[in-house]
């Protein structure tokens, strides 16, 4: 294998390995400085009901192609979302 394709396969594995460490990260409101806190709280708050809605869906078993349309209805409170499948 020449340095060259090394190089290749090498970068390739590492953009692979790479997605999971950039995911959003949920917000902690005390790490963050006091005139943005209000901010971090709410973002925070909003983080965990998008996560709930998620793991709701996931329980469900709402199929991949629906699984947008489900968080949006469940974000809205929608008694759609609230159904058991």
């Amino acid at each position: 294998m020449g340095v060259r394709a090394r190089g290749l396969v090498t970068s390739v594995v590492l953009l692979l390995c790479a997605g999971p460490c950039l995911a959003d990260q949920l917000v902690d409101p005390a790490t963050v400085a006091p005139e943005y806190r209000a901010a971090a709280e709410k973002r925070r708050a909003e983080q965990l009901k998008v996560q709930s809605c998620q793991h709701r869906a996931t329980e469900q078993k709402v199929p991949v192609r629906d699984r947008a349309a489900f968080v949006a209805a469940c974000l809205d409170g929608s008694s759609a979302a609230n159904e058991q499948r």
